[in-house]
């Protein structure tokens, strides 16, 4: 596995980072047995950088049953969701974290979204709780380009989580070279587009009303189509490499040199080899040419989904 650093002076990470949405439930369906299996062979095969937040179902309360004796194997980030970010409520989500997750303190803590309070002020709640030994690293997901500015002016964050891949590229004008500029690093994360770029789901395809896809226009009509018929041709250009759609779409991210590690999930343990092994695959010049002339102009845009 590959190691990109975090930012300009974070610690060095694997560049594929395993993140557990789907671990908890939220793509419906969920049994416990098997989501600490899939946690158990993703640290088997490499994948020890770990993403998960406080509004993901029941991911934190699987992550503190599956390592149990493999914590030091660990880089775990985790994130305080919601809307308030007083100091009472960051440090209950923290404590919270750190009793599911069976430890005592968690590598990267990061803001799962902005909000109205001053971000000086809650970045210095929590230096406070960085002073204590329980967070190492602070980072923060989904901000906008000037939240990201306003953050960075602390000098406190080593981290960013924009949604990224090779379907959703809006965070190539404005948020990437926000991060890049403030020397921030950058968790790409949505990497095979809630499964559009995994190679699975063919026009057609139904969700049930529990799976957040359900919705979706991205998973509909004319747009699927060309979606599908444009991963029908990476897939197999993936393919004449000895590869496939869905380790490209985790290699993809990681070319840009802003990104240190693309996030991708999984709900079965015998997907995580295929998924751990994108982490050696490093992009050539002429192979993102190449994916840019299959894909062409075809783009999705968040703002058009039912989000």
């Amino acid at each position: 596995m590959r190691l990109k650093r975090m930012g300009e002076t974070g610690p060095e990470v694997p560049v594929v980072c395993f993140g557990t949405w789907p671990l908890g439930g939220a793509y419906g369906g969920y049994e416990e047995g098997t989501a600490i299996a899939t946690m158990h062979a993703a640290m088997d095969a490499g994948l020890t950088f770990i993403d998960t937040a406080e509004g993901y179902m029941n991911a934190e309360a699987i992550i503190g049953k599956a390592i149990k004796g493999r914590r030091g194997e660990l880089f775990i980030a985790t994130k305080v969701s919601g809307d308030d970010h007083s100091e009472e409520n960051i440090r209950r989500a923290l404590n919270e974290s750190l009793r599911k997750m069976g430890t005592d303190h968690i590598d990267l803590y990061q803001l799962h979204r902005a909000t109205k309070r001053p971000i000086e002020d809650t970045i210095a709640d929590l230096l406070k709780l960085k002073d204590e030994g329980k967070i190492k690293y602070i980072g923060v997901s989904n901000f906008s380009a000037d939240q990201i500015h306003d953050a960075a002016r602390t000098g406190e964050i080593h981290s960013g989580q924009p949604r990224y891949n090779m379907l959703f590229r809006e965070a190539e004008d404005d948020l990437l070279p926000a991060y890049s500029e403030n020397g921030i690093g950058v968790m790409a994360h949505s990497v095979l587009a809630k499964g559009l770029l995994g190679g699975r789901y063919k026009p057609g395809a139904t969700f049930s009303p529990e799976d957040e896809r359900y919705s979706w226009p991205a998973f509909k009509g004319e747009s699927f189509k060309k979606t599908h018929e444009i991963t029908r041709r990476l897939q197999a250009w993936a393919v004449d490499r000895g590869r496939d759609i869905v380790q490209l779409a985790i290699a993809w991210p990681a070319s840009n040199p802003a990104v240190y590690t693309s996030i991708v999930g999984a709900r079965k343990p015998e997907d995580l080899a295929i998924l751990a092994s994108a982490g050696n695959w490093e992009l050539s010049e002429q192979e993102l040419v190449e994916i840019d002339q299959i894909q062409g102009d075809h783009r999705l845009f968040i703002e058009d989904q039912n989000i």
